[in-house]
């Protein structure tokens, strides 16, 4: 996040993946149901990957930011171990 390869709420990150900014889209799995349906339309609109992972409460500790359930990644090394994380390719630890 401090390097700025993070983007986090819905009107950053829909902003952002409008303007193809972001490399990929994370969702939490118990984020509104509209809300995956608006990020999943709109991901695949502009064709960028988009993953539904984790809890709110789960994501938004690892950044340190309360209440947070979409996430924008900008930086294309990160958004790929992001993906590989999720993926099964690495366990983390």
């Amino acid at each position: 996040m401090r390097a700025g390869g993070l983007s986090f709420g819905n009107d950053a990150c829909m902003d952002l993946i409008q303007r193809k900014k972001v490399k990929i889209v994370i969702v939490a799995e118990d984020a509104a149901e509209r809300t995956k349906r608006n990020f999943e339309r709109i991901c695949s609109q502009n064709h960028i990957p988009i993953y539904f992972y984790g809890s709110i409460e789960n994501l938004s500790r690892a950044i340190g930011k309360p209440n947070k359930a979409i996430f924008g990644i900008k930086n294309q090394n990160f958004a790929h171990e992001i993906e590989r994380i999720i993926n099964g390719g690495e366990v983390i630890g």
